[in-house]
């Protein structure tokens, strides 16, 4: 039997293969979740992520390509997967950035999330 995180997750990243990012950011990120890309700075909170992201597509994105997750595992209320999330960015460059995403989940929704990428 598949577990509720396993199913969320595989929505969530048929929500991402579709650059539906804000929606799924909206369904699953806990009201005080905290995320980090690599070593940066953790943005806090539900309103403060998805502003931010909203501003980077706004600002930064010329045009999604892709986003492929792989290989996923759950243990208890934490997951891990890969994927490789590319686009076109608004200074001519191609982004292709190769992730490890580590989540702590709570009720059912992203509570803590760090991406590791090349």
């Amino acid at each position: 039997m598949e577990n509720s995180i396993e199913k969320n997750l595989k929505h969530i990243h048929e929500l991402l293969a579709k650059g539906e990012f804000i929606e799924a950011m909206d369904t699953y990120f806990h009201d005080d979740v905290i995320v980090r890309e690599a070593n940066g700075d953790p943005k806090v909170g539900k309103k403060a992520c998805i502003q931010f992201e909203e501003d980077w597509i706004k600002n930064e994105l010329k045009k999604f390509i892709g986003y492929k997750s792989g290989n996923y595992a759950v243990n208890g209320n934490h997951s891990f997967y890969d994927a490789v999330f590319t686009a076109d960015l608004n200074d001519g460059t191609t982004l292709v950035s190769e992730q490890i995403v580590a989540t702590e989940w709570r009720d059912g929704k992203i509570y803590r999330e760090r991406y590791y990428h090349a």
